[in-house]
């Protein structure tokens, strides 16, 4: 199976994602702090500082992403709940960035932005299909049954007949 390994790979990608734009964006407030010039009347020490925090906070973002993904990992359940919509969210972010790093950066960054959206997505999907019965199996084939999640049927049962 291929979930366990897409899911420590993408969280391995998303903490040193977080890392990187933690560092970048840290590098980033310096040399504005440094060159103490101001952009259309702004303060530079407001920039330097809204620069470290907004790398801090998407890191941050990353980081708890790529735990969502670990924990994935370790678990070897789908993600549920907070943590999907947060895997989501990772992917919907990626693309909109590899759109952006197509003209602002170059190609290989728009690859990289691609290759970490399939992994998400992938990690998505792969857990997605796990515990599905599939149209040709019979529904006491499905694991808890045929029962929905409450332990109800799916289909209710037919009416009883009178006399």
């Amino acid at each position: 199976m291929v979930r366990r390994p897409v899911a420590w790979v993408v969280a391995l990608v998303l903490f040193v994602e977080g890392l990187g734009v933690a560092a970048l964006q840290w590098f980033l407030g310096v040399v504005v702090d440094r060159q103490d010039m101001s952009l259309a009347g702004l303060d530079p020490d407001v920039m330097s500082t809204s620069s470290k925090a907004g790398g801090l906070v998407f890191g941050g973002y990353f980081a708890l992403c790529g735990l969502v993904a670990l924990l994935v990992a370790v678990r070897d359940r789908a993600p549920a709940g907070f943590g999907r919509i947060l895997l989501i969210s990772a992917a919907v972010v990626h693309g909109l960035l590899g759109a952006f790093a197509w003209g602002l950066v170059g190609w290989t960054a728009f690859l990289f932005m691609v290759v970490v959206l399939g992994l998400i997505v992938l990690l998505l999907m792969t857990y997605d299909a796990q515990g599905m019965p599939t149209s040709d199996e019979p529904a006491d084939a499905a694991p808890d049954g045929g029962k929905g999640g409450d332990g109800s049927p799916v289909t209710p049962q037919p009416a009883p007949t009178t006399p």
